[in-house]
């Protein structure tokens, strides 16, 4: 009865949100009205940008997209492609006549040609598995990409199966470690490859065929002679899953050299236009929960290293060379703002050139967004804001002129007042530290009123929230919450000491960090205190269901996707050989350490609990799997605490992959809120 009392409840406030809502406030199926850019990539000359324009369909709940291009000065923003697919991965040709790009538009994903002299597409390949990473050659002869090949599984029987007869089907076999992976499921065995397609003729040759696995981290030579490419080659990758090395392969004869060799990650190779240096990012192994990537440089003639002076205490990703080879553009995350920068190889001052990179997270204000360079150091990216998702922003070195060229959301929030964004910053009772937060206030909001608060808590935990567009906290805002969200300790983006304070401490003091800015938000005397609400998923469902086993002052609380047992997490996710390593200091079972993982399980809290809480996991995610959140929903039960539980079907960690997932989480979330809400 209070599952069917809770359902009509749910059916009610979806109801009542859609129809009564006004019409200036974000809905929820509004989500499929948005629409942003990604991967935008500047043409040779500098003169165009093609770029992903991404859409979602009501009828069919796809997430599609088309190639757009627009002109550097923003003018001409027109279709190559159309029709319901999804067309990703557009690169330009070396003398930009030709564009490449992966489509499923005839089935399975293939790599198509778009000819920019008479608007001709056509198929260049017919795989048996979908491409991805596609890379001109210099030269413009090829295609280099990746691949998934499957391989003979190993069987311990030979089951002696009479012709024609109709048995069960046949046990499945293990025996690797890592045998299913969230959003992919039970793994069969294969390993991803590295190809090469000649572009007049169609013709696919495979690079590599050794039984390990090759990933779209890899770049061309100047005299398209050789691939560069980061991989993990060791026997025991399986058990160290980050110690990639990086490799150089001869095309002519098949052969590869490791050019590294030290223990840590190295990786996004790039290669100086005159062949001479190899800029690469990596580290040496430390197993903390947090490494940040740092810059290096190689002669590839000598193959001596040296690091590339900087003191930016942060994360360094997706180095391209500027076109004298003289320095390196770069993106990295600081206080909560995605930016790039470049760096002068010899030495001299760091340039940031433009921030507010990102976008490309819909649901939550998570980092992330790319860009590409011109040969003439023009920068396509993906600009954000926390009132519009990813646009293409260009940007000139070295002047650092910078401006936005489309505005794919216009007709939606021409007529959209969207919930305003204050950045915040406030002290945590726990040591004083500065910690870095985001409000969000209902459209219309009026500071004479009182509001009640949800604080939204990030994933991760190694992450960051920040000023960008969150369909899901816009959508709390229109309901008339007052939205809180921040980057506790253990957030990136504020350097690699305030990442580790919970290096084998975690959850421990963010949950200071989160009261802290709860106390500031509700001294500001609109909130009202009998109406707190909190919610996160994956590392904020950890947090979360941790916080309410330590106060009870929330009237409700959702948590989604969460760890509840630690013991059981590191043997049962889809990373084992990752997570006892790097986040605790050793096995479960052994007796100096399994204290630790009890003692840091929200598990261990339950008897603490009186809040109604609300748990919501795809079924078929293997990431925090659902035997997480069923323990924590049956220990609430026993212990007769208002608990629910929604399963998601057939959906994995990203709850919210599908636009109608994205709807329903937000949906179930405000409905079980509403319950409990007091006027």
């Amino acid at each position: 009865m209070r599952y069917f009392t809770l359902l009509l409840l749910l059916l009610s406030f979806i109801f009542s949100f859609a129809q009564t809502a006004p019409d200036s406030k974000l809905e929820l199926l509004d989500i499929f009205e948005l629409q942003y850019a990604s991967d935008p990539q500047i043409s040779p000359d500098g003169e165009q940008i093609v770029y992903v324009r991404n859409y979602k369909d009501v009828m069919t709940d796809q997430n599609l997209g088309n190639l757009w291009v627009i002109d550097y000065e923003g003018k001409q923003n027109r279709p190559l492609t159309d029709g319901k697919h999804a067309d990703r991965q557009p690169r330009w040709s070396p003398s930009g006549d030709r564009i490449a790009f992966i489509s499923n538009r005839e089935g399975m994903s293939q790599i198509f040609l778009y000819w920019k002299g008479n608007g001709t597409i056509s198929r260049l390949t017919n795989l048996r598995s979908s491409p991805s990473g596609i890379q001109w050659s210099p030269d413009g002869k090829y295609l280099a990409f990746t691949m998934s090949v499957s391989v003979e599984a190993p069987q311990l029987v030979d089951l002696p199966k009479p012709p024609g007869a109709d048995w069960a089907e046949a046990p499945t076999y293990i025996e690797s470690l890592r045998y299913r992976s969230d959003g992919q499921g039970y793994l069969k065995t294969a390993y991803r490859q590295l190809f090469l397609v000649d572009v007049e003729s169609g013709h696919v040759r495979a690079l590599t065929d050794e039984p390990f696995d090759h990933s779209n981290d890899f770049c061309w030579t100047p005299d398209a002679k050789s691939i560069i490419f980061s991989a993990n080659r060791h026997n025991d990758a399986e058990m160290n899953p980050a110690n990639t090395e990086l490799y150089r392969l001869t095309l002519s004869s098949g052969e590869i050299t490791a050019l590294t060799s030290r223990s840590g990650p190295d990786f996004s190779p790039a290669v100086s236009s005159d062949g001479k240096y190899l800029a690469y990012l990596g580290y040496d192994e430390q197993y903390l929960g947090y490494q940040q990537a740092k810059p290096y440089l190689m002669d590839l003639e000598t193959l001596q290293v040296r690091t590339i002076s900087t003191e930016l205490d942060r994360n360094f990703g997706s180095l391209t060379w500027d076109s004298e080879g003289k320095g390196l553009f770069f993106q990295y995350d600081n206080l909560g703002s995605t930016k790039i920068a470049y760096l002068p190889i010899l030495g001299g001052k760091l340039t940031e050139l433009v921030a507010n990179v990102g976008g490309l997270s819909i649901g939550r204000p998570y980092s992330g967004g790319t860009f590409s360079v011109s040969s003439n150091d023009r920068i396509a990216y993906t600009l954000c804001s926390p009132y519009h998702p990813a646009e293409v922003g260009i940007t000139l070195h070295p002047s650092g002129r910078s401006g936005r060229l489309t505005e794919l959301n216009q007709g939606l929030f021409a007529h959209k007042k969207l919930g305003k964004v204050e950045e915040i910053w406030f002290e945590s009772t726990y040591d004083g530290r500065r910690i870095q937060g985001w409000v969000v206030f209902p459209p219309d909001f009026d500071p004479e009123k009182e509001y009640p608060l949800l604080l939204e808590i990030h994933g991760g935990p190694f992450a960051n929230y920040g000023s960008r567009f969150s369909a899901e906290i816009q959508l709390y805002a229109a309901a008339g919450y007052v939205v809180l969200y921040t980057n506790p300790r253990g957030s990136t983006s504020y350097g690699a000491e305030f990442a580790n304070l919970i290096h084998h401490n975690y959850p421990s003091e963010d949950y200071d960090d989160l009261m802290s800015g709860i106390r500031e938000v509700i001294s500001r005397r609109y909130i009202d205190t009998r109406n707190l609400f909190i919610t996160g998923g994956s590392g904020g469902g950890v947090l979360t269901a941790w916080t309410i086993g330590q106060t009870n002052i929330f009237r409700a609380a959702v948590v989604a996707k969460p760890v509840i047992n630690w013991y059981s997490f590191v043997l049962y996710a889809d990373n084992p050989a990752f997570f006892y390593k790097y986040w605790f200091p050793g096995f479960p079972w052994d007796e100096n350490y399994t204290q630790q993982y009890l003692d840091r399980s929200p598990l261990s809290l339950v008897g603490n609990v009186s809040t109604p809480t609300m748990l919501l996991t795809g079924e078929q995610d293997y990431r925090t799997p659902i035997a997480e959140s069923e323990q924590y929903y049956t220990a609430l039960k026993l212990r007769g605490v208002e608990a629910a539980m929604v399963r998601i079907p057939e959906a994995s960690h990203g709850i919210a992959s599908k636009p109608s997932q994205l709807i329903a989480k937000v949906a179930y979330i405000l409905g079980w809120f509403e319950r409990y809400r007091v006027e």
